[in-house]
């Protein structure tokens, strides 16, 4: 039997206060509706179709991929029954059709998996949550008993009497439904209430009155199918999300000096004692080996550090596509910036205001102070001197410097690349460097020091 899912995405958030459509801002690095694809995802739907509407170019921009993926536009929004029937037509005839909303990111595969087997392709069942304020959600209506009575219907809040606004059992937007009637109830739709709109939330009634059996399902928790619809409700979603992931990772033996202040924007990934403290910002791809120490704010995007490396504090590691590596016992920073294809051996010490971009330094090289290596292959217990760079950019096309093992790289020297230093060679302090360095010699390339003695510096003229 066909399962198809209803992604609907369509509204402006006008309260957002911004150009982008709502679906596409953030929550931990990823767009509210890439997190509902996410959840869609362990259904494996036969289909799922994303109704679109304001800013629909970007958002289907952004989205786009499996083949299993449609996109139908509503235009205008008449209302959440209105934005149904525009994916209507692409739906199997003979299945389930589950009904989301790209601006609630929580919901859980789980949660999801069991409403549609509550539906089992012949009921209506419903996602519900029980609120103790639930002003703004519709309510489920039932017969008898509250909390187990028969569902006869929904009420939006906007059109419920008093007496139903005092429901704490509310819709939370979610349902599972049987194709082919839901077809036949959307088709039947009107817009007599007070929004003028078309609700889908009608379609409970029809189903009623059909004899079709509705039945409700419990979600976890009110976070996990809250929408999100301003700025301040985006924030405090963020900062719940958070503390989910800042319980997980300690639940997994990841000592955090304060759970409020990490936040983890992609997948972070880590062994047992793992320390991480406050302020650090982790995205994209993550790794931490055991007993490895993340100092205070960090930034680190794509990286995998090995068991027993220190990152010091106001470190900056963006991997990107090509990623950054750091080996067992590492030390790094603190304000060190490892970017692209940065890769270091176990032992490796890189400190403050140093860059590392698209080189390796194999086990126990040191870059300490204030020096830039780019495209650079570094031997064993290299030291590279305080000030010193790789000129690696010839103004058209990068080139390499290989540098040799045990070689001693003296202060603020400039190696010009295309070049090779022998393995035990010594680099004189200040020598700019531009063709290739014999092993275990010392090489010193620098001008005479000439002093002037009938030279007189110049004196500001007072106005």
């Amino acid at each position: 039997m066909a399962l198809d899912i209803v992604i609907m995405a369509a509204g402006k958030g006008t309260r957002m206060k911004s150009a982008r459509p709502k679906v596409l801002h953030r929550l931990a690095g990823r767009s509210l509706l890439q997190h509902v694809l996410q959840a869609a995802a362990g259904l494996e739907a036969q289909r799922i179709v994303v109704v679109t509407g304001h800013g629909a170019e970007q958002v289907e921009a952004a989205v786009a991929g499996p083949e299993a993926l449609a996109f139908v536009r509503q235009q205008p929004q008449l209302g959440t029954g209105h934005a149904v029937q525009q994916a209507a037509p692409l739906l199997h005839d003979e299945g389930t059709t589950l009904i989301l909303n790209g601006d609630v990111p929580l919901i859980q595969t789980d949660t999801l998996q069991a409403l549609v087997q509550a539906c089992d392709g012949q009921r209506m069942a419903l996602l519900s949550v029980l609120l103790d304020d639930a002003s703004g959600y519709g309510r489920i209506l039932r017969r008898g008993d509250p909390a187990t009575g028969t569902v006869l219907g929904i009420v939006e809040h906007k059109d419920a009497s008093p007496e139903q606004r005092r429901i704490q059992e509310a819709y939370t937007g979610v349902m599972a439904v049987p194709t082919r009637q839901l077809k036949r109830w959307l088709a039947a739709l009107k817009n007599d209430n007070a929004q003028g709109e078309y609700y889908l939330t009608d379609v409970v009634a029809a189903a009623v009155a059909d004899g079709v059996e509705v039945v409700a399902t419990h979600a976890h928790d009110e976070t996990e199918v809250r929408g999100i619809n301003s700025p301040a409700e985006l924030a405090e979603m963020e900062r719940r999300l958070q503390r989910r992931i800042a319980e997980t990772l300690m639940e997994g033996g990841v000592r955090l000096a304060d759970p409020a202040r990490i936040d983890v924007r992609g997948e972070l990934v880590c062994a047992e004692d793992v320390e991480i403290d406050v302020g650090c910002v982790f995205e994209g791809r993550v790794e931490i080996g055991a007993g490895a120490c993340i100092e205070a704010y960090c930034v680190l995007r794509n990286a995998r550090i090995a068991a027993g490396a220190v990152i010091h504090p106001f470190t900056h590691m963006d991997g990107e596509a090509l990623g950054v590596s750091i080996g067992e016992r590492a030390l790094v920073g603190p304000f060190a910036r490892l970017r692209p294809g940065a890769g270091l051996g176990a032992e490796v010490h890189i400190g403050n205001i140093v860059e590392v971009k698209n080189s390796t330094l194999a086990r126990g090289a040191k870059a300490n102070h204030h020096a830039y290596l780019g495209d650079a292959t570094v031997g064993e217990r290299v030291n590279y001197g305080a000030g010193s760079i790789t000129a690696n950019y010839d103004g058209a096309n990068k080139h390499r410097t290989l540098i040799g093992a045990d070689v001693h790289v003296g202060s603020n020297c400039v190696l010009v690349a295309p070049i090779q230093i022998g393995a035990g060679a010594t680099i004189g302090a200040g020598s700019t460097v531009s063709k290739d360095v014999p092993s275990g010699q010392l090489t010193v390339a620098r001008a005479k020091a000439v002093a002037l003695p009938s030279w007189v510096r110049p004196v500001k003229v007072k106005k």
